[in-house]
């Protein structure tokens, strides 16, 4: 029989006291989290937080060291992603010599649920030329190309791990208003990972804050800065009292 939970009878991600370990040392640990449901999700911390590796571990590309992690229910199995979830790192997996139609041809191969005609309106809402080279595209085509393959599997959870890095504030701010837009209309959880929170200020609405492998912050945003301090300000204060006690 099968068991699996449907998406949307169990939260996106589930872990507990979750930790991973390299030749070099812990990249996370004693991590106890809950995502829930139709949030934007700021992931943030310095580089070396451990945002890319709870990531790794949330795709299944990394099993963890100690604890446990649920994806909708189900433990990841390291043989692929969970059916309801769409991964995008930094650097974004286009063939430059394929055409954006022919890059959503590979999406409709590559993914059961795909919807052809959801990620095509995502590239004409963008104003991306279908028969364009990837290879010939701005970097902000490029992004929404990228969004358009990730979108058009209809995920319930988007994992984004640094998309906006190479983006020109412009375009990081139009990429994001046409993401944010998506998720909100389609009801998918987004995970979005940065180590700059101010460019996510405004737009997330629960927040996860790392620091040196260990979550300092994490809650509603709305909850976070009932106090009246500025979301950023207030992580800068976290991540510099725990600096303090490290060099103590």
């Amino acid at each position: 029989m099968n068991t699996r939970r449907q998406p949307d009878q169990a939260l996106p991600v589930v872990t507990s006291a979750v930790g991973k370990k390299y030749r070099r040392g812990w990249a996370l640990r004693e991590t106890t989290l809950v995502i829930p449901r139709n949030r934007v999700v700021a992931l943030v911390g310095p580089n070396g937080a451990g945002k890319s590796t709870l990531m790794g571990l949330i795709t299944g590309l990394l099993r963890p060291t100690t604890g446990g992690i649920t994806v909708f229910g189900d433990h990841p199995t390291g043989k692929g992603l969970h059916p309801a979830v769409s991964y995008l790192a930094q650097q974004k997996p286009l063939y430059q010599h394929f055409t954006v139609t022919e890059t959503l041809t590979f999406g409709a191969r590559t993914n059961p649920t795909w919807d052809q005609g959801y990620a095509e309106h995502l590239v004409a809402q963008a104003g991306v030329p279908m028969g364009a080279k990837v290879g010939t595209l701005s970097g902000g085509q490029r992004t929404r190309v990228s969004l358009a393959l990730a979108l058009g599997k209809r995920p319930k959870l988007l994992l984004l791990d640094e998309p906006l890095a190479e983006l020109d504030p412009l375009a990081r701010e139009t990429v994001l208003r046409a993401l944010i837009t998506e998720a909100r209309d389609q009801h998918i959880t987004v995970v979005l990972s940065s180590h700059v929170l101010a460019e996510l200020e405004g737009v997330c609405d629960h927040l996860v804050l790392l620091h040196n492998g260990r979550i300092l912050l994490a809650g509603d945003v709305r909850d976070l800065s009932a106090s009246g301090v500025p979301l950023g300000q207030l992580a800068l204060d976290r991540m510099r009292a725990a600096a303090q006690e490290e060099a103590a």
